[in-house]
């Protein structure tokens, strides 16, 4: 199991009670701080989102983000990232700023009207789809064949590997694994969406595209801006611990993306893209 950074824990007081008997002591707890994302392209430098996240691959998260609003596709599309600057030399560790490579057309009337809606705007499906719609989804290639075996064994690779998760018990996950259901990159964040931001970031922080034989598995449920995310992506196969929304399977169906809900105690569910799961198809 990987290092936990010192920044994404904290220690905390708590009277734990047992039955009736009570005594002092310390508890982990995972961190949870803003991060404000700027983007600065040309001369101008546009305060873009904050999001409450755990301290840590805040670069990656920003990248992650930034792909999945439809902002960047690719890492030449990036120029650097940075902490937010301060007066005095210091830096601002709750914030970063992305800046983008010239040429890469920005539409901030989009961006200001957060086109992209969340499961909480009770904005209709329909208008959620054409969202994604607006900033050209990238097309799916053929992806990953996966055996059920496979797929069976990713939840416990997941949980075995979450090193923030053992000491506080308190985040979600979203991890990358291979055909043979070997795992790739992990991410961990108080946030659901945010730990598949920091997992897609990786890779453009590193210079690299996300494999697209690959698979993606979060800890939680399998919502319409997870998928959104994976399409951005162009990643063909989601699984989720949790259930699905009915917004999420329309876009994976729609996509001709492979929705994998309830994985977990040797079952689960294929809620579009079953032709991906070899054993399973007929």
């Amino acid at each position: 199991m990987s290092e936990v950074p010192s920044v994404s824990v904290q220690e905390v007081p708590v009277v734990r009670v047992r039955g009736d008997a009570a005594e002092v002591s310390e508890d982990r707890l995972a961190v949870e701080a803003p991060l404000e994302i700027r983007l600065r392209w040309g001369d101008r430098v546009q305060r873009l989102a904050v999001t409450m996240r755990t301290p840590g691959d805040d670069a990656a998260l920003a990248l992650g983000f930034l792909m999945g609003e439809g902002v960047i596709r690719t890492p030449a599309d990036v120029l650097d990232v940075r902490p937010t600057p301060l007066q005095g030399g210091q830096s601002d560790p709750n914030g970063v700023v992305v800046t983008l490579a010239d040429g890469v057309a920005v539409d901030v009337g989009r961006l200001e009207r957060h086109v992209y809606t969340t499961s909480s705007c009770g904005v209709c499906g329909k208008t959620s789809l054409e969202a994604v719609a607006t900033v050209g989804a990238p097309a799916l290639g053929a992806g990953p064949s996966l055996r059920p075996a496979v797929v069976h064994g990713l939840p416990e690779t997941l949980r075995q590997r979450q090193a923030v998760f053992e000491k506080t018990g308190g985040l979600h996950a979203a991890a990358l694994f291979t055909e043979a259901g070997d795992l790739v990159r992990l991410a961990e964040d108080v946030g659901r969406h945010n730990a598949v931001d920091k997992l897609v970031g990786s890779f453009l922080e590193a210079n690299e595209h996300v494999p697209a034989d690959h698979v993606l598995l979060v800890s939680g449920r399998a919502s319409f801006e997870l998928v959104q995310k994976a399409l951005m992506a162009r990643v063909a196969v989601l699984a989720a611990v949790g259930a699905p929304s009915s917004l999420a399977v329309d876009l994976a169906e729609e996509h001709g993306m492979t929705l994998l809900g309830f994985v977990r105690d040797g079952r689960f569910n294929a809620y579009a893209g079953a032709e991906r799961i070899v054993e399973a198809a007929g």
